[in-house]
């Protein structure tokens, strides 16, 4: 039988740095892992499940003894500050009220969104819920995640797909993705596409070379977009 495991579990503490960066005796551990999910889930249902649809890939969570320091990694950073900072300051306040503990925000902008795997993720599962054909989606993502430097991506999708009575899984496979070799930097993210027919799950890989070696995604120029000099 396989033996799967998550890419980012298997180099967290190697290669990967923790979701959670924080210390805490026995008594507490359980209360701050639940408030730690509990962020999760709201910012997630908040920012991405309702409009404005801000893409936040990533929350990071460091505490200390008077606040907890929570990190949005989004790819639409203006929306999730507002005018003036009005939206930012207004997420403060709720997840203040949360879990009753003073809240630090940190908005980190994802400069290139097709080169993080849980927003190629989620835009795949945006497109299947508006009714686009499975293999179309995929490989204009796994395209477009080339493109931009990656050196290897793996959509897999799983379910009743284009509303077939069976259920079935479709996979589109671009380069290569070193699953084994811990020094791989695989981004690994999945989605839920809830469809009229039932739900989709998307699974993304994305290889972006060896740690310390990776292309700066954001020097590279989408294709038929190229960055052109000024006339001269």
């Amino acid at each position: 039988m396989g033996q799967k495991i998550h890419p980012t579990g298997f180099r967290i503490g190697i290669t990967e740095d923790w979701r959670s960066r924080w210390f805490a005796p026995k008594a507490a551990f359980a209360e701050f892992l639940i408030e730690d999910a509990r962020v999760r889930r709201y910012v997630d249902h908040r920012l991405n499940r309702q409009p404005p649809y801000a893409a936040v890939a990533r929350v990071e969570i460091e505490r200390t003894r008077d606040e907890v320091k929570v990190f949005l990694h989004t790819a639409r950073p203006g929306l999730v500050i507002g005018a003036k900072g009005a939206e930012v300051d207004k997420l403060k306040g709720e997840l203040e009220d949360l879990i009753d503990r003073k809240i630090n925000l940190n908005i980190v902008e994802i400069k290139v969104p097709d080169g993080n795997a849980k927003l190629v993720a989620e835009a795949i599962a945006e497109q299947l819920r508006k009714r686009t054909s499975f293999r179309r989606v995929m490989k204009m993502r796994a395209d477009a995640s080339m493109a931009c430097g990656a050196k290897g991506i793996k959509i897999m999708c799983k379910g009743r797909l284009g509303g077939a009575e069976m259920a079935r899984k479709e996979t589109q496979i671009r380069g290569s993705i070193p699953l084994h070799t811990l020094q791989a930097h695989v981004d690994y993210g999945t989605a839920t596409s809830r469809t009229t027919y039932g739900a989709i799950g998307i699974k993304v890989w994305l290889y972006h070379g060896r740690y310390g070696e990776e292309v700066a995604l954001e020097d590279v120029a989408p294709r038929g977009r190229e960055r052109r000099g000024k006339r001269g």
